[in-house]
């Protein structure tokens, strides 16, 4: 294997590519590895990956498909973690009366 021919490609492809996380599709290789998997990686990565014969560029349809879930995934997240975050103190009326400083209400 000629390495300057193999990093030459490598640049020639990383050069290629506009983007600077671009999302990349796996394809099955003899070491286990499974198609079809979108993973966003860095420009040089993904070069390297598609030198290699592990992945391709992802068509702008499967691009803009997984970034969509990748934003609904992390909106999911926040929400959990806002949730989370969130204290509730159970009160009665007559120490609910104490804070408002007002007179108690009356019984029912």
């Amino acid at each position: 294997m000629d390495l300057r021919l193999y990093y030459q490609k490598i640049r020639d492809i990383e050069a290629t590519i506009a983007d600077e996380f671009p999302v990349v599709v796996s394809r099955e290789t003899g070491d286990g590895g499974k198609s079809g998997t979108l993973t966003e990686v860095p420009r040089r990565l993904a070069a390297k990956m598609i030198v290699e014969g592990q992945a391709r560029l992802a068509a702008i349809e499967q691009k803009q498909t997984f970034r969509e879930s990748q934003a609904e995934a992390k909106r999911l997240l926040d929400q959990v973690e806002a949730a989370a975050r969130i204290q509730v103190t159970v009160v009665s009326a007559a120490e609910l009366d104490k804070f408002k400083g007002g007179k108690p209400s009356a019984a029912k």
